[in-house]
Order: C-alpha cells, then structure tokens, then sequence
C-alpha cells in the first residue's frame, strides 16, 4: 500500500513535534545472556519454559540485561519477564508458544466486552520496569494448533501482555498467530512500539487484534504494519482509567475489523489521542471507529492524514449507554461523554455502505465534532424506499458499523443527537446516482457552516430536537 501523499508542511512539523514525546526506549544493559548452551534448546520440540525463565531471573537479579536467541525454534509456555529485560531474537529465531493449554498462566483474569473471559499470555509482564522485545525475529503463539487440541477453547494466550508496566519498548519483531489478542498493554506507561509486523488475519481466529492499549498513559505507536483478524488498533479502558496521551503514527493497517479503534470497552475513557499519517486497505467494518458506550468520557481525540481503500464504512462515531464493566468489584458508570474530536485530511475509496455515521443519545448528544477535509467515494444505488427506513436507538447495544442495520436510510451522512458539527470541505461522491438524501440530521444543533437545506437539522435558534429525519 502507498501511504497517504497529501500531508501538508504544517501537519508535517506537528508530527515531529508529537513523536519527540516518544517514550523512551529501554536503555542497552552490558550483560548479554545467550540462549544457547544455557538448558534453551531450539529444536521446536523441547519445551523451553522453565530454561528461558531461568535466564530472564538471573538477568534481572543482576541488575538488567538481554536475553539472546540466535537462530532457531524455541518452544516455550507462558514466560514473564522482570524489570530490566529485554529479548532479542536475531534473524531465524522463532519464539514457539506451546500447544497445551496447561503450559499457559493467566495473571489477571478479565472479560472482554464480547463476554469472553481472557488473560493468558504467552510473554507477560506484570509491574515490571524497563523491558522489551526487539530484533528481526519472530513469535509464533501456534494458535491456531492450540485451539485444535482443546474443546472448548477456553485457554486462549495473547501473544504478549504488559499489565501495569513503565518503559516498555517493543520494536521490529514479527508477530503472529495468537491465540488471543497479539499484543496487549494494560494500565502501563511510557510505551514505544515500532516497526513492528503483526499477521493474524491469515490464521482464522476470533479476537485476535493487533495492537491494544487499555487504560494506558503515555504511548507511542509508529512505523508498524498490521493485518489483523480481529481490530487492527485498538483503544480500550477495560479499568476506571483512562487511555491517554497516545500518538500514532505511519503505520499500515488492514483488518476483517476495525482499523482504528476506540472503545468498545470504554469504562474509564480516552483523552489526548491522535493517529495520524496511516494508510488503511482491505478493511472488513469502520475505518475510523469513535466508541463511547460504557460511561467514561472521551475527548481531545484527533485523526488525520489517513487513506483508505475498500472499507465498508470509513467514520463511525458512537455514544452509547452500554454500561458494561469488566472486572470483580468495579462499579458500573452513568452515561459518560464523547467530544472534542477532530477528523481532517480524509480519502476513502471502495466504500461499501454509507460514509459517515455518527449517533449519540437522546439527551447525550456527541459534543464539537470538527470533520474537516474529507472526500469519500461511495457505491451509490440507494432507492427511494430505503430513504424510508427509520433508524432505532438501541442504546444499550454492542456499538459497531451495522448496529443500526446495513442498509441505510442516507447515502453519505447519517447524524443523530449531535451539538457543535463544523463542517469544512467534506465531500462524498456516488459512483451512480442515488435515491437516497446525501445527508440526514436528526437532532443535530449549532451546525457550522448552518445547513439549513439539510433534512432533519436543529436550527441554531431552536432548541428543540427535529422529530424526523425527512
């Protein structure tokens, strides 16, 4: 995929400005542990679990150190690393999760918002304190031939994991095959993840995202390519606390799923994020997926400089009363709040079915929502009967692009229960003609430029929401 050409000087020098607030990188220790001739053998048969352990105990008690793997199939159970580790496989290393689930440790159980009950990992750190994973190598959590030796699937490893870690930096490696989520972060700051290269779509696997960050602080994400299964990028706040002060940038994505992901676990909320510079192809749901349903409150959120091709829906922005929580004891949340989002410098072509849809609640309206500098090319052939349809609420439901249905009463804009919409040079361009309205606001208020042909808009002057979309 070509990346996005359309970045301006000043976008430019905004993104140096962002990525010199990268995290910083594990700082290179002086002990170099090698694998080989240290009880590790990789043979891709010998159950390693307890050799690498050994090594990554006696780097961290001596101060810090790098695990070395040089070429070869090692073979290993749920390891955890310790604060001042780092692992580095070299070219033709292949870090092998094993195929039994009893080989399998899970340090902090929790449900995911499917209801799935998750936590095990192949590679996990818990408290730990400048670690890593770095080099041309690759791991390989064999999970596809995981699953094939259980039923039910209930032991399902992510690939990595870093629960309430500082200074974790995770750079060049191949990742692949999951049985789980690839690489999770949880309640951890000061992340740096780069060049990095995630295949999961291949392995036909649920729920094998790409990159999560949950209830994180401090993160920057950059240079990465990822095709997923599962949501190529995904923020999520599983825990009261938010997801925040995150920075994304030029990374390739491609996912049966989402690709640029907020929510759908939204507990403690987002603030302070911006994704800019990505190309996205061959994406199976939102391009852009805004997700607010569990009552945190986010805000402060900027995406932009992105191109996209093939995608069924490229914006979808939704504040929902879902309310769910995720863990034994938290407590659940009123209906929280979504605002202040900025989404400029947008091409999508391929769309499949409409190319902004954006529902708040009655009474809780998405707040200073700036779209900015968007064409999208849709299909077109809409009729007049489907201009029709009437959209349900469902306030509570599972937030995603066809939520309200696949087939769409408006052929490029859809929006509900909105205050504070600026519109600026955005544009959507049917392949054939359509039957449909271009756009239809219901409830929508103090919208800039004042739309006042579109259907369904709120007058500024008016306070009262617009009872129909036609």
């Amino acid at each position: 995929m070509n990346r996005p050409r359309f970045i301006s000087l000043a976008g430019r020098i905004a993104l140096a400005a962002l990525l010199l607030t990268a995290a910083p990188a594990v700082a290179p220790a002086a002990l170099t542990l090698p694998a080989a001739g240290r009880g590790v053998v990789g043979d891709g048969a010998t159950l390693n679990t307890a050799a690498i352990q050994k090594l990554i105990d006696e780097a961290s008690a001596q101060g810090g150190g790098t695990v070395a793997f040089a070429a070869g199939r090692y073979l290993t159970g749920t390891i955890q690393l310790k604060d001042g580790v780092t692992l580095r496989l070299e070219a033709g290393a292949v870090l092998l999760g094993s195929t039994r689930a009893a080989d399998y440790r899970n340090l902090d159980p929790f449900t995911a918002g499917d209801g799935i009950p998750l936590g095990y990992a192949l590679i996990v750190a818990d408290g730990a304190k400048n670690v890593g994973i770095e080099g041309a190598g690759t791991i390989d959590g064999q999970g596809r031939e995981l699953r094939a030796a259980q039923s039910p699937f209930t032991v399902r490893p992510f690939l990595m994991r870093w629960l309430r870690c500082a200074n974790v930096t995770v750079k060049d490696v191949h990742l692949t095959n999951p049985g789980a989520w690839t690489l999770n972060f949880f309640q951890s700051r000061g992340i740096t993840v780069e060049r990095v290269t995630i295949r999961t779509r291949a392995t036909g696997l649920a729920n094998n995202d790409g990159i999560d960050l949950d209830s994180c602080d401090g993160a920057v994400i950059r240079d990465c390519d990822i095709d997923s299964g599962d949501d190529a990028l995904c923020f999520k706040a599983t825990s009261p606390l938010p997801s925040r002060n995150i920075t994304v940038a030029n990374c390739r994505l491609s996912t049966k799923c989402n690709a640029i992901k907020l929510g759908t676990e939204s507990l403690g909320g987002f603030e302070n994020i911006t994704v800019t510079g990505c190309t996205l192809a061959n994406i199976g749901m939102a391009g852009i997926a805004i997700y607010e349903v569990d009552g945190g409150d986010l805000r402060h959120v900027t995406v932009s400089d992105i191109a996209m091709d093939g995608v069924a829906v490229p914006i979808s922005v939704r504040l929902g009363a879902r309310l769910k929580v995720f863990r034994a004891g938290d407590q659940p949340k009123p209906v929280g709040t979504l605002r202040d989002v900025t989404i400029r410098n947008v091409r999508a072509t391929g769309t499949r079915l409409i190319g902004l849809l954006i529902n708040g609640l009655p009474g809780h309206p998405v707040e200073n929502l700036a779209l900015e500098n968007i064409a999208i090319a849709l299909p077109g052939g809409g009729t007049a009967e489907q201009a029709q349809i009437q959209l349900a609420e469902k306030e509570n439901a599972y937030p995603e692009f066809s939520m309200f249905g696949r087939v769409l009463p408006a052929s490029g804009f859809y929006l509900r229960h909105a205050r504070g919409v600026t519109l600026k040079d955005v544009r959507t361009t049917p392949a054939v003609a359509d039957a449909r309205p271009e756009r239809i606001f219901i409830d929508v208020a103090e919208v800039t430029p004042v739309l006042s042909a579109v259907t369904g808009v709120t007058p500024q002057s008016d306070s009262k929401p617009a009872e129909t979309g036609r």
